[in-house]
């Protein structure tokens, strides 16, 4: 069941960071085509938003626990901004980013060490 969260929750944070990023490149930045591009892509957002939900949800049943859920989810966050970041934009990494997954890791150590 951890497995399925975790592909859930990498699926779901694909999808919306992926429709940020190319909203960021692609689309506009006036209110009307902005809207436009959203109302257009509704039924991506609501399948991520289920995706993550459901990935936070089984997870948090799996390990009795939701803090330890959510912060698994925000560093698969980070991970996926950082992938999408080079996707979409080419940006490298830095020793910085590096710094702060190793922080989150650190994180998931503490809350789970519990």
């Amino acid at each position: 069941m951890v497995v399925v969260s975790v592909l859930l929750m990498i699926g779901g944070l694909l999808i919306i960071n992926g429709i940020y990023a190319y909203q960021s490149k692609h689309i506009d930045a006036h209110f009307l085509s902005t809207l436009w591009y959203y109302v257009k892509i509704i039924p991506l957002l609501l399948s991520a938003i289920l995706m993550i939900g459901y990935g936070v949800k089984f997870l948090t049943s799996s390990s009795n626990h939701l803090t330890f859920a959510l912060i698994v989810s925000k560093g698969l966050e980070i991970l996926v901004s950082v992938v999408i970041g080079y996707i979409f934009f080419k940006e490298i990494p830095t020793w910085r980013t590096g710094v702060g997954i190793g922080i989150i890791l650190t994180g998931f150590w503490v809350v789970k060490g519990k």
